[in-house]
């Protein structure tokens, strides 16, 4: 259906054509718009926090730096996908060169990687301060923090470099057109002449190892958690407790399943559920996190809030003063 209005080459494309959303281009408008608020958003809160962090000298512990961290590479993974597909729904550019494809394709699955890495980074970092209070700063030692992070970036370096190799080295003798808003491994891997399989079953595989493990963590800490809570005697120190989990494991909940989603739902085939939808999950699956990560995890939290409250009312004033 889509294949008449594009050419077919005989030897590897000089671009892809992306499509967008398949099904639902009369609401490309309303999406550009959508996700244009949302960007914005994001990199505005990000990067309130990551300057908040930085030039605030209480703020330095593991927490903090786990959240200025995963505040960065929520701006880089949003900043691969969405100035493109804002594009693409607003004004139909959607044509993608090469090398940009995959360059693309690298970023946002090496964001993912470390991401998922974080949010277990801060969930134990969670664990620790209220299952161990004592023992916080004795276990979260500054050296623990440096090869929590490194281990979380060589992990995602070995598992998602070769993934795009893989896909890039395919041949690409027919269509060009990609049905997809961005350059997705599977959706681009489709259109290889050759096999596709190997590097399918390599993101399937690599992708179970790296989720699996990470969430199969992150529920173990919240449990635990969840019973040194329950273990408290003040009732309004269980509902804050609650509340703080419960806003966390939502944000979780946003960023994991619509993942789950786009890696799984390929191979279970195309009428578990319709491609509009698996295209559209995996376009939130790179917005939603970098929009709720700060306001759940950082202005959420006090001393964030008072910091930000302190930044955004006292400068004008001062301004004001010098002016004056």
């Amino acid at each position: 259906m889509l294949g008449s209005p594009y050419n077919y080459t005989t030897e590897a494309p000089a671009t892809f054509i992306l499509v967008g959303i398949p099904g639902l281009q009369s609401s490309h408008l309303w999406l550009a718009i959508s996700l244009s608020i949302m960007y914005t958003t994001a990199l505005l809160a990000n990067t309130l926090i990551v300057t908040i962090i930085w030039m605030d000298s209480t703020l330095q512990e593991p927490m903090y730096c786990f959240l200025c961290v995963l505040a960065a590479v929520d701006m880089v993974m949003a900043s691969s996908v969405v100035p493109k597909m804002v594009s693409i729904f607003s004004s139909g550019d959607n044509s993608i060169s090469f090398t940009a494809c995959f360059t693309q394709m690298y970023f946002v699955h090496a964001a993912t990687a470390v991401e998922t890495g974080l949010l277990l980074a801060m969930a134990f970092d969670r664990h620790v301060a209220i299952c161990k209070p004592l023992h916080y700063k004795r276990i979260l030692t500054p050296r623990v923090m440096l090869g929590m992070s490194v281990t979380i970036t060589i992990r995602a370096t070995v598992f998602m470099t070769p993934l795009s190799w893989m896909v890039s080295h395919l041949p690409f003798c027919g269509s060009n057109v990609v049905l997809h808003s961005y350059c997705e491994h599977i959706a681009v891997a489709k259109l290889a002449c050759a096999d596709p399989r190997p590097s399918s079953l390599y993101s399937l595989i690599g992708s179970s190892i790296i989720v699996g493990s990470d969430v199969a963590f992150i529920a173990a800490s919240y449990i635990l958690i969840l019973q040194a809570v329950f273990s408290l005697s003040s009732k309004n120190a269980q509902l804050k407790a609650l509340s703080t989990c419960g806003s966390h494991v939502g944000v979780m909940a946003l960023y994991y399943l619509p993942g789950m989603a786009s890696i799984y739902v390929p191979w279970l085939g195309k009428e578990i559920m319709p491609v509009h939808i698996q295209v559209l999950l995996a376009d939130l699956y790179l917005i939603i996190p970098p929009t709720l990560n700060p306001i759940i995890y950082g202005l959420r939290t006090k001393q964030i809030r008072n910091r930000t409250w302190s930044l955004l009312m006292h400068s004008p004033f001062n301004h004001f003063n010098l002016g004056s």
